[in-house]
């Protein structure tokens, strides 16, 4: 199956915002970042054209970047992307509240730099990357938010990584204003079940915000190319995800995914993807470094998992439903 002749994804919207997004977003940190993804070793703009190519083929219009990502370069390159496509994409991208960067007062001139480095006159979901509710408290950064979508420059407003009384604090700040949070972006995954039972999933459903969830294929372990004898290259290794003890316990959870795939006819990240394709009020933000990863996280839209395929997999990955 190739993205033209795969189903091509339903749309669905971004809380109570504006934007209409296909059901399954596109992931971006690795564009440009040299440092965690090894970008120009592992990979290079070859295979970010490709990939970029092979998603809008398959009919995925949201793109997710961050100013932090590869120090502006995601910002660049996605811009340049979306620019040479001529398409009418939802692009996202985060503002970093790094400290002592200057408060609320410095959010314009961020947002600016990444309007320039994207070369776009609007960014469609403007989202604050972290809460610090010390260099930049939650009601005043919101205000500032508001602002730009007042002043045309932003379509929607989001956050990252927020937790549910930080999301409520936002929504409510930005309620005052006329301007409905769209989304809270947090890592998901089958095997990173917190947003289920730290009350930010039941929150985001009770004031009708959508959640973007990041690393869904828990970056590339529940692809299935990684055990205890084999762990990516870089940083990444390193991270809690790849732990021996972690990759361990993982391997039933893979197993099973891979079971599923074979009778679906796909990958098991595929699998992985549709079980949250399947969660009300989420769309994953899969990440693909190249056209074929790209292709094989778009196939998630025709899957359908059964009942039994979606108890299995709840249960396989329980232990991973804990706060944290």
């Amino acid at each position: 199956m190739t993205p033209t002749d795969a189903p091509r994804p339903r749309r669905v919207r971004l809380g109570q915002g504006p934007l209409e997004v296909a059901t399954l977003g596109v992931g971006c940190w690795a564009w440009g970042d040299k440092r965690y993804w090894r970008y120009e070793q592992d990979h290079g703009p070859r295979d970010v054209v490709d990939a970029f190519g092979a998603c809008l083929a398959a009919g995925l219009n949201l793109f997710d970047t961050a100013e932090a990502y590869g120090a502006g370069r995601g910002e660049k390159m996605l811009g340049w992307l979306a620019r040479k496509s001529g398409r009418d994409l939802v692009i996202a991208t985060k503002y970093a509240p790094i400290a002592r960067r200057g408060g609320p007062a410095a959010i314009p001139r961020g947002l600016a730099g990444s309007l320039k480095r994207m070369g776009l006159p609007r960014i469609d979901l403007y989202q604050l990357h972290w809460a610090d509710r010390e260099e930049v408290p939650i009601a005043d950064t919101m205000h500032a938010f508001a602002d730009a979508v007042e002043a045309g420059q932003v379509r929607a407003v989001g956050v990252s990584n927020f937790r549910a009384g930080e999301m409520r604090e936002a929504h409510a700040a930005l309620a005052r204003r006329g301007v409905a949070l769209a989304t809270n972006q947090v890592h998901y995954s089958l095997l990173h079940r917190t947003p289920e039972v730290d009350g930010v999933l039941d929150a985001c459903r009770e004031l009708g915000v959508t959640l973007l969830a990041y690393s869904p294929l828990e970056q590339g372990l529940l692809c299935g190319a990684y055990d205890a004898g084999r762990r990516p290259a870089g940083p990444r290794a390193e991270a809690a995800w790849f732990s021996p003890a972690n990759v361990a316990a993982a391997q039933p959870v893979i197993a099973a995914l891979r079971a599923m795939a074979m009778r679906h006819g796909v990958d098991a990240a595929a699998v992985a993807l549709a079980w949250l394709l399947a969660r009300p009020g989420v769309v994953p933000l899969a990440g693909a470094k190249t056209g074929e990863q790209a292709v094989r996280n778009a196939k998630a839209i025709g899957v359908a998992l059964g009942e039994a395929e979606m108890d299995a997999l709840d249960r396989l990955t329980a232990p991973w439903r804990v706060a944290r």
